[in-house]
């Protein structure tokens, strides 16, 4: 598992992706927080906190992520050596764990230099210091586990198709509609009193939640549990390829 971590990780820094991902990431975040006037930006909302920062950075993961993970298995099925590599004495869970962590860990690094905002909240509040500690560091925590379940989808939807342009498409799809798309459904009461229960089977649900700062283990369950079904379902594909 560590060479295939390894490869990945040079695969992204000796190209511009990796330097891509983390500077698109920052830019957008940057633009829309500090610059662009608007809902969004922190310097007019009149509040001390990084609420903007938690709505926007899920909707953008939800394109970026799968950017990142469009060509983890899609580019070794379209050339073959996917054959070649699970030949090798390294089980098809080695290969699938040292893509996943690959892609995780750059979205990590894109995630970090995100931290000086904590340290820009703390400043402007009046008086300074005046942030929510508990919230923010709950957001946080919920976006690394949202960041997890998007790479594991992303990472699934790899192994779909040849095409990494596919794989990006179904991999939006699935990520936007587990994120948004029971939520929205919801809100159309078509089920009566169980559209609330409907609701909780989004990751929106329960991204909300954990940015509230209470870390509900019901919550860390479900972001598993997300991750863990979809890398099996790759599993299951990478089995089929050979």
């Amino acid at each position: 598992m560590r060479s295939i971590l390894i490869k990945e990780l040079n695969s992204f820094f000796s190209s511009p992706i990796g330097y891509l991902v983390i500077g698109v990431y920052l830019v957008i975040n940057g633009l829309f927080l500090w610059v662009f006037k608007g809902e969004f930006n922190i310097l007019h909302a009149g509040f001390a906190d990084l609420n903007s920062y938690f709505f926007l950075a899920p909707w953008i993961f939800i394109f970026l992520i799968p950017a990142i993970t469009m060509r983890s298995f899609s580019e070794e099925i379209n050339t073959g050596t996917i054959e070649i590599i699970t030949t090798k004495p390294i089980t098809n869970w080695e290969i699938i764990l040292g893509k996943y962590l690959g892609a995780l860990i750059l979205v990590l690094l894109a995630i970090i230099p995100t931290l000086i905002y904590v340290y820009s909240i703390f400043q402007l509040g009046n008086p300074v210091g005046n942030i929510e500690f508990g919230t923010t560091f709950g957001s946080f925590v919920g976006l690394l586990f949202l960041a997890s379940a998007y790479t594991a989808i992303g990472v699934f939807s790899s192994t779909i198709s040849k095409n990494q342009i596919v794989s990006f498409i179904i991999a939006v799809i699935i990520s936007f509609f587990l994120f948004y798309g029971f939520e929205a459904i919801s809100t159309l009461n078509l089920v009566g009193n169980f559209d609330y229960a409907l609701k909780s089977f989004g990751m929106s649900e329960h991204f909300n939640s954990i940015s509230k700062g209470v870390i509900d283990t019901r919550d860390l369950i479900y972001f598993i549990s997300v991750t863990a079904i979809f890398l099996i379902f790759t599993h299951f594909r990478i089995h089929n390829e050979k």
